[in-house]
C-alpha cells in the first residue's frame, strides 16, 4: 500500500466516521441539512474509497478503512456527544490502529 492509498483511506475514514456523526445528529432522517451532511459525506467516503482501492487489494483496504472509520467514530462520539469512555475502549482503540498499521506491510 502506497503512501497515496494510505492518505486516501485515511480521508475515506473521516468522511465515513464524519457521515455517522450526522446520521445520529438526523434522528433517523427527520431533519434535512443532518441528512444532506451524511448522504453527502458518504458518498465522498465511497468515491475516495474506489480511488483508493484502483492500486491496493480489496481486503486489505476495505478492512482498513472500516478498522479507521469505527476508531474515528468511537473518538467522534466520546467527543462530540459525551458517550462512555473507559480505558478498555482506549485500548480496543489501540488494537485496531495497530491491526490496521500492520495491514500495510
Amino acid at each position: 500500500m502506497s503512501w497515496k492509498e494510505l492518505v486516501l483511506l485515511v480521508l475515506s475514514s473521516v468522511c465515513f466516521a464524519g457521515g455517522g456523526i450526522f446520521m445520529k445528529l438526523s434522528e433517523g432522517a427527520s431533519r434535512l441539512l443532518p441528512t444532506l451532511a451524511f448522504l453527502a459525506l458518504f458518498l465522498v467516503g465511497a468515491v475516495v474509497l474506489a480511488f483508493a482501492m484502483r492500486g491496493g487489494e480489496l481486503g486489505v483496504m476495505y478492512i482498513a478503512v472500516l478498522g479507521l472509520e469505527a476508531a474515528l467514530t468511537l473518538v467522534f462520539s466520546i467527543a462530540f456527544f459525551h458517550e462512555s469512555f473507559s480505558s478498555m475502549r482506549v485500548l480496543a482503540v489501540a488494537l485496531i490502529l495497530a491491526g490496521v498499521a500492520l495491514l500495510r506491510w
